[in-house]
């Protein structure tokens, strides 16, 4: 019987996650092992991958690790390979702090979107420092059904398209990338938003995520549309020269965003570990294969 291999299982605001340490990444995750990883019925459950490497063993992260010791290589649940991951960077914090790698206080972690500050608070929410939001020039319409909308674009290291709806039910059952146009601005496809005010400065959505389908959470695409719905606001904080927050409503519970003055954007909301284990080597070969 080969060596088993630990696992964990968090989530943040519902997005979940499979978490396996493999800090010197020894341990062969190919796309379908992923996959089955995350099969809600056949494997873990989840609606990613948080493989836990140090950056200086990674080839994709060594140049980071000067200023991160670790590197979230995240994996989508279809077990593609993605930028970055909001709700993903919490758990993946909480995971170093269970592990004993970091304590509260201020840690710096590195993705393929970069590396982001992390601050673990101690009344237990984590904040992310997510980058600047860049905005693509260009007209963006998303479709469901015989519905469609104007979207804004929003780049936060992996591409959004936020569209403001009516009513919540309109995006359909996201079992499906909803369609978009024109193709060009999405070429590696795209996360969709969609989006209802809720009072002042307060909106919800629901989302389908790129490689996951719909998901209870996504931290870039709560921050994508807090820009979304500032700037549709008419507020923009390096004009206004003040901080700009938005609470934002998700199915899986709730996220604050806060863009500066210099346009970086902090993310706060809850990451939780509900559970570890170990998962047999050999069925996880055997599904690779």
């Amino acid at each position: 019987m080969s060596t088993p291999i630990a696992f964990l299982k968090g989530h943040g605001t519902e997005n979940d996650f499979v978490i396996i340490p493999d800090p010197d990444n020894a341990i062969d995750l190919p796309p379908a092992a992923v996959a089955a990883l995350c099969d809600r019925r056949a494997g873990l459950g989840g609606d990613g991958l948080l493989h836990v490497v140090r950056s200086a063993a990674h080839p994709e992260a060594k140049v980071m690790a000067a200023e991160a010791e670790w590197f979230m290589d995240y994996r989508n649940g279809d077990g593609s390979v993605a930028e970055m991951c909001g709700n993903g960077v919490r758990v993946f914090a909480r995971y170093l702090q269970r592990a004993g790698h970091v304590t509260e206080g201020d840690l710096a972690v590195a993705t393929r979107g970069g590396v982001k500050t992390v601050h673990l608070d101690k009344d237990g929410d984590v904040t992310v420092g997510m980058g600047k939001a860049r905005l693509p020039e260009g007209d963006v319409t998303v479709s469901v059904g015989d519905h469609s909308w104007p979207a804004r674009n929003v780049n936060m290291g992996n591409p959004h398209a936020v569209a403001f709806v009516d009513d919540l039910a309109h995006a359909g059952d996201l079992y499906s990338a909803p369609p978009f146009s024109p193709a060009s601005a999405y070429p590696d496809g795209v996360n969709v938003e969609f989006v209802v005010d809720r009072g002042p400065a307060h909106v919800a959505m629901r989302v389908h995520e790129r490689g996951s389908g719909e998901t209870r959470s996504c931290g870039t695409g709560a921050c994508a549309v807090a820009v979304a719905t500032a700037r549709r606001d008419g507020t923009d904080p390096a004009v206004t020269g003040t901080p700009a927050t938005y609470t934002v409503d998700v199915p899986g519970g709730t996220l604050v965003i806060t863009e500066r003055t210099d346009g970086e954007i902090e993310m706060t909301g809850p990451a939780v570990i509900v559970a570890e284990g170990v998962i047999d080597a050999d069925w996880l070969e055997n599904v690779a294969s």
